[in-house]
């Protein structure tokens, strides 16, 4: 955008010779030089807003977004009708992630200015970013009605399609902005597509979506820019290399940000400050997992602050997770910005992410080094393929040494499982199969874990088991509705009498607990294998079968089994998984060993014993930062 401009009078000649040059370098790309000669036109024209407008949006450009905003402002002071500055101002209100302020300027603008695709699909963003979808959905329509082949509305819309878990629906607006042109953003968009796809169980749409995704990263170089969906390459491919290369692009978007100012901190005997950042402390399952890690870090040794950004549901949870820590900060709206300063003001001398590339996550926090050390934990079953986190937090199984060029952190490990569990956590209290809806005389095969996790292959081992043993039934979770009529007739494709399928809703978690003990062998996916569901379903006392490839999520089922110590139950190929659930099943006295093992398990496995693990996760943490303090740079550190 250049707005025409001529000299009022000979004494603004010069002015508008800088913006004549200003002009020249924005179409040749070089934003930054023409910066300068906007604002040396400003300076010699200070009100005149076309030099205005044009450093405005060279400034946007540039990523000095404070002052593109300062610069629209002092327009709309005088010209409250300029559609320029306007959408210039939401920009930059975009990029420092101020929703709410979007929403209160566009609801402002006069009535004659909302007739445009642009007024729409930026009051439709605004809306979704802060989870209106339904609002935003409506507001897509409105500029659609403008421009039916905007490509982006289309994608946009398919986005609050999806978090209103109207997968299919996502994926037919994902499917026509790609047909209508996506540029550079069409990496991300076959990535959610082959994901939302999953999770419907459509499978050869997704695998056409899939095979798309892998071939787009595959033709980029390590050093290039682009967005994924890295949440989906890490839990549909088991291909390591493939999912560090996908990630490492996505955290390469991140390179021009700028660090905020922190004080260097001399702890000087001080207590180590660890802050955590999530938009989960809630009822969440990752809360879940990790609020007595909180409750029980040693407060000798650690102060720490939790950085809220996400919602407040008012649950006993969340009340438990604010009294679990030292500080807790609610940032919830606050931009990347921010949140990366007062983290710095707070001189946190290890920054823990526990979102890494999954939804409501603030990477962008993390871009801009509010402290020393950062590491990923927990939230996200992969590497981060960022240069600003030194560390990932896993395990000898799921981050072994072997692997350590599968990621772009060092690997710090834990010594038995990566997952914390909660000991607070319900204990299955007595449920009848008569309760769920299950034959008591059937041998039930749970498969618990979410739809996008079920593969076709899945599938397919999974029939044979109903082919193999007659008198079994497969209990599955109905996680969405539009799952379970592919999947029904996937199975009824397979020949499976659909009476032999028992559905299961979802339930708070202490029914949960209670009803999946009353399955006889949980059966797992494969590459992403079940993670916090494996954790219920061992605490439960019911045997988990595990197949375990070469990535972080496809190894976690095989890092609870070994914590719990049952690692029999792991196998690392299809053919071994399938021979060791036909013999569980043929076995009876062996499940009954197991299932008395699990009981006992609760007091006494590495896995379930909270007060080792967060003497165990204390020590690490420690060690990350004692050895920056000796100066050394992030290393690995084996359990």
């Amino acid at each position: 955008m250049n707005v025409i401009h001529k000299p009022a009078s000979r004494h603004a000649r010069q002015a508008h010779q800088h913006w004549e040059r200003g002009v020249a370098r924005s179409r040749a790309g070089q934003w930054g030089e023409a910066l300068q000669a906007f604002e040396a036109a400003l300076k010699i024209s200070p009100k005149d807003d076309v030099y205005r407008l044009n450093a405005a949006k060279a400034a946007l450009e540039t990523n000095r977004v404070e002052r593109a905003l300062e610069l629209s402002l002092r327009v709309l002071a005088h010209s409250p009708d300029s559609q320029v500055a306007t959408f210039i101002k939401v920009s930059a209100l975009h990029r420092l992630q101020r929703h709410t302020d979007i929403l209160e300027h566009l609801h402002s603008v006069p009535e004659e200015g909302r007739h445009t695709r642009e007024y729409w699909s930026a009051l439709g963003s605004a809306q979704q970013n802060l989870g209106k979808h339904k609002e935003a959905i409506a507001s897509f329509m409105e500029a659609l009605g403008y421009q039916m082949d905007d490509a982006m509305s289309h994608y946009r819309m398919g986005i609050s399609f999806y978090e209103m878990h109207l997968k299919e629906e996502a994926s037919e607006c994902f499917r026509t902005g790609l047909v209508l042109g996506l540029g550079p953003n069409a990496v991300h968009v076959h990535g959610m597509l082959a994901y939302a796809e999953r999770e419907s169980c459509r499978w050869p749409q997704a695998a056409e979506e899939e095979a798309n995704m892998r071939e787009m990263v595959d033709r980029l170089s390590m050093s290039d820019r682009v967005i994924t969906a890295p949440f989906a390459h890490v839990t549909l491919t088991d291909d390591p290399m493939h999912q560090l290369k996908a990630c490492t692009v996505m955290s390469n978007n991140f390179a021009d940000v700028k660090p905020v100012v922190r004080a260097e901190r001399r702890r000087d005997g001080q207590r180590i400050r660890v802050g955590y950042l999530s938009a989960d402390f809630h009822q969440h399952a990752t809360c879940v997992l990790v609020c007595e890690v909180f409750e029980r870090t040693d407060r000798r040794r650690f102060e720490v602050f939790l950085y809220s950004h996400g919602p407040n549901d008012n649950t006993p949870m969340r009340k438990r997770v604010e009294q679990s820590a030292d500080h807790f900060v609610e940032l919830r709206g606050a931009p990347d910005q921010e949140i990366a300063q007062r983290i710095a003001d707070d001189q946190i001398d290890l920054l823990i992410d526990l979102k890494g590339y999954t939804a409501e996550n603030r990477m962008g926090v993390l871009a801009r080094r509010p402290a020393p050390l950062q590491a990923t934990y927990l939230g996200f079953p992969g590497t981060t393929g960022a240069s600003f986190i030194d560390y990932i937090i896993g395990d000898p199984v799921v981050t072994p040494l072997a692997h350590e060029a599968h990621f772009a952190e060092k690997i710090a490990q834990l010594p038995y499982s990566y997952q914390p569990n909660d000991q607070q956590r319900p204990r299955p209290r007595p449920m009848s199969r008569q309760d769920v809806g299950l034959p008591d005389d059937a041998l039930v095969l749970c498969g618990f874990n979410q739809a996008y996790k079920i593969s076709g292959e899945v599938l397919d081992v999974w029939c044979s088991f109903l082919q193999d043993l007659p008198h079994a039934v497969l209990w599955l979770l109905d996680w969405h509705g539009q799952a379970r009529p592919h999947l029904e007739e996937e199975l009824s494709a397979r020949g499976i009498d659909l009476s032999r399928i028992h559905w299961a809703p979802r339930w708070d978690l202490a029914q949960h607990i209670s009803r999946i003990r009353l399955a006889d062998i949980f059966i797992d996916t494969w590459p992403c294998n079940a993670h916090t569901t494996a954790s219920d379903a061992l605490w439960s006392g019911l045997p988990l079968v595990t197949c375990m490839g070469k990535t972080f999520a496809s190894r976690v089922a095989g890092s609870l089994l070994t914590a719990v110590g049952l690692p029999e139950l792991i196998t690392e190929s299809v053919d071994a998984y399938r021979a060791k659930v036909l013999a569980l099943a043929a076995d009876p006295t062996e499940r009954e060993r197991i299932r008395a093992h699990l009981e006992q398990a609760r007091d006494r496995a590495p896995l379930f014993d909270s007060a080792q693990y967060s003497r165990d996760y204390d020590d690490l943490l420690e060690r990350m930062v004692l050895r920056h303090e000796q100066g050394l740079v992030p290393g690995h550190l084996v359990a």
